[in-house]
Parts: structure tokens; sequence; C-alpha cells
């Protein structure tokens, strides 16, 4: 058998415009703005509720993030009426499984349920806010198992690099917190988590999305039914502003026996409401954003170093970042930082080429369009924008501006945001194997010591 010729086969279609969410918003008196977007013929309706967690300040980041990490899982440990079984039986019956999640912003709930289901599951979610026990004796046994898993992940050389690249660019920033300290986790006590319940799970800035087969009214109604009852007299905390450390050369986090290395490099990137970011996006994504991009052609095919090497823009509330990970064989760990720093000088100072350009686009364009296909995905997704102070409309727009970036603009963006000195670079492995041959390439210091190679 042979292969077709290429030119028997059909070129790619043009985009598909992204269709924009029809949104019914109305906002309670409790401070609660609600979001409902109708998707009928799938007979699913997703919630997303949004609140914002961030850490007041710099002084008590390291407790806060070990009570909200406990409080995201005791949260569902029972409530004055019912317990944490009788609690799952109540969503069960609807199709719904609650899951709760924090990180440095927010605290999130989420479910899917059936559509017939959104009060009764409402007014759980309603008695989970409203009336959460934290029992004592549960709560030391969630708190336990999450220290544990911390500790766990904690050896992992993926937390290490994650956390120390993190440590590196934020220093006493919250963001600087990857990963809660287990110790302090392990210091958690029930009436620390009903306190931080009261004070910061509030109304008052915190967003619902719906989107499935309701109808808006009927669904807003339902909400404000249930949810009227959830009041509290603070306000919502924003995390503080960032200031990005930009410390010189490497850092290698010494992790003697390694077989392997772990890169990681980070640095300041567009937020979603700037006007680079379209342009950013694209010069990651032809960087080391997807198979057929630079980095992977490079370290991956080419030499071999690598199996995944990858790059992203990743955003939080106060700070969006550009990263590259790749994890790579002990004795090429100099060998692919190299040709990592390499890729990153040349579409910094290089114009990338048209083909480069469109094909980057298209993966961009239908990764958007997939991701918001599904009811889930664009719960997420709206979740997202909306607590940034982003429209639904931001999907629509976004896509204009990505079909409109031209070469110029992401050879500007690349020299702005993927230069190598205008990033952070970490790396984790055997310092007795790898701290020479990364001199080479600039200052080391390995953590512990402090010592430059």
């Amino acid at each position: 058998m042979t292969a077709a010729p290429t030119s028997l086969i059909p070129p790619l279609g043009e985009p598909r415009p992204q269709p924009v969410p029809v949104v019914e918003e109305t906002t309670l008196p409790n401070g609660l703005r609600v979001v409902v977007v109708p998707r009928p013929g799938v007979p699913l309706v997703e919630l997303r509720l949004r609140i914002p967690f961030a850490a007041a300040n710099a002084r008590n980041a390291g407790v806060h993030a070990a009570r909200g990490s406990v409080l995201s899982g005791a949260v569902l440990l029972g409530t004055q009426q019912h317990d944490q079984t009788r609690i799952a039986q109540l969503l069960q019956t609807h199709g719904a499984e609650l899951s709760v999640a924090t990180d440095s912003d927010r605290l999130v709930f989420g479910t899917t349920l059936l559509p017939g289901g959104l009060a009764p599951v409402l007014e759980v979610v309603a008695e989970l806010l409203t009336g959460a026990g934290y029992p004592a004796d549960q709560v030391d046994g969630e708190r336990d198992r999450l220290a544990e898993r911390i500790a766990i992940a904690r050896s992992q050389p993926s937390t290490i690099a994650r956390s120390a690249l993190a440590k590196r660019r934020y220093g006493t920033h919250p963001y600087a917190i990857q990963l809660p300290d287990a110790d302090l986790v392990s210091a958690v006590r029930a009436p620390a988590l009903r306190r931080l319940h009261r004070e910061r799970v509030l109304p008052a800035g915190s967003i619902l999305v719906l989107v499935g087969d309701v109808d808006p009214r009927a669904a807003a109604d339902a909400v404000a039914a249930a949810l009227a009852g959830w009041t509290g007299s603070g306000k919502a905390v924003e995390p503080p502003a960032v200031t990005e450390l930009r410390p010189a050369g490497i850092e290698l986090v010494d992790r003697p026996g390694a077989v392997q290395s772990n890169l990681r490099l980070g640095g300041p990137a567009p937020a979603r409401t700037d006007e680079d970011l379209p342009a950013a996006r694209l010069a990651a994504m032809i960087y080391g954003g997807y198979f057929s991009s630079r980095l992977v052609e490079n370290i991956r095919e080419r030499k071999g170093y690598s199996y995944s090497p990858r790059s992203a823009i990743d955003h939080q509330r106060a700070a969006s970042s550009f990263l590259v990970e790749a994890d790579v064989a002990t004795e090429v760990t100099g060998p692919a930082l190299l040709e990592t720093l390499y890729e990153l000088g040349r579409i910094a100072l290089t114009p990338v080429t048209e083909a480069e350009l469109d094909a980057a686009r298209r993966y961009v364009l239908g990764s958007m369009a997939l991701s918001t296909a599904t009811h889930a995905g664009l719960a997420s997704t709206l979740s997202a924008l909306l607590g940034v102070g982003l429209p639904a409309d931001w999907l629509r727009t976004h896509q204009q501006d990505l079909e409109a970036v031209t070469v110029e603009q992401v050879q500007q963006a690349a020299a702005r945001y993927l230069a190598p000195e205008a990033l952070t670079a970490v790396v984790v492995g055997d310092a007795s194997r790898v701290a020479a041959e990364l001199g080479a390439l600039g200052p080391v210091t390995v953590s512990g010591g402090g010592e430059e190679a």
C-alpha cells in the first residue's frame, strides 16, 4: 500500500468563528453574580461557583494555603442537618458529585447534574456554604491524609522544580507557594477552618456559572431561592500585586543520584486583558506549545534529549507567566538547556515564517473551539474569564485578535517575553554531575549551599 500523493490531500479550511454564548446575568442582593448559559440538546448542567480566596498578605500566606487546602476537602464532611454520607446521597440522586478545589486565587465548587436536579443540588450547596460543620475528628483525619499526600508530592522532582521556580520568581509573594507546607497542614484544627469559612467564604465577589439545558430565568430564580440566605459582612480579597524578582543565573536544586534533570524556565507574560496576549500566545505555541513546535523538533525529534518538552502561557489573577518545561537524562542536562536557550534566542531575534504562524494559529483556534464545545469546558472557561473581569464576548474578540496577528507582532512579543534574559531558570538534578556543564551557560547557585559553579 502506498501513501496518497500530498496533492490529493484537501487543504485545511478556514477556522470556524467562535460562537459567542448567550449569557443571562444577574446579581443577587447578597452580592453573588449569577451567569446562566442555556445550551439545550444535552440533558446536563454544569455548575461552577468561584469564590475569591487569595491570601490577604504575604505574612499569612503559608498558613492560609495550608488551611485552604484542608478546607477544600473538609467542607464536604457534613453540616448541622446532614452528615457526609447523606450529602453525597442527596447529590447522587440528581447525578451530581460535588468537587471543591482551591489555589492561590480562588475556591471553586463544581459539579455536573441532571437538569431536573438543579434546585435540590443548589439547596445542598447552600447548606454547605452556610452551615458546614467541620467536625473535629473528621477534620483531623482529612488533615492527616492531606499532609501525607503533600509530603509524598514534595518528594517528586516535578513538584520540587515547580516550587523552586515559583519561589525564585516571587520571593515572599503568596504565588511562591505552589504546595502548602506539610507541617503547617498538620497544625490545622477545626476551629480555624470554621473561622476561615466564616470570614472568607462570602457571596460578595463570587460568581456562579450554570451552563446547560436550563431556562435562564427559572435557573436564576432557583439560585436566588437557594442562596438568598448565604450572607456575610466581609468583602472579597484579591491577591497583592506581583513584583517579578528576575534573579540572574541558574538555580540548581541538588538531587544526588538523580537519573534525570528537570529544566524549568519562567517569566512574566501578558494578562488576558493585555493587547500583547494574542501575539505572545502564538509565539509560545511556535516555540514549544505543540508537537510541531521548534523546541519539540529540536530536543525531542532531532536530539532525543526529552520526550515531552513544552511551553505555555499560564494565567493567575495577579500575574501571568510564560513557562518552559523539559525533563532530560542527566548526561545531556547541559546540552538540553543550551538548545532550549538557543531556540528562545532564535525566536526572539529572528522572524517566524508565515507557515509557522498559520499552523500555530490554526492549532490555537481549534483548541479554543474544542475546549468550549462541551458544557464542562465552557463553564470552566467562563468562570476563569469572568473571574478576571472579562466578558463572555472575549471568546469571540480574542479569536479575531488571533486571526489578525502578523509575523512582526509575533517577533515583537517573542523579543519581549521569550528572550532568555527575561526568564528565570531552575534545574533539579544531581549537582555533582551537572553543575560544571551548567556553569558554562551562566552562574550556578546550588540550593542549600549558595555556591557558584
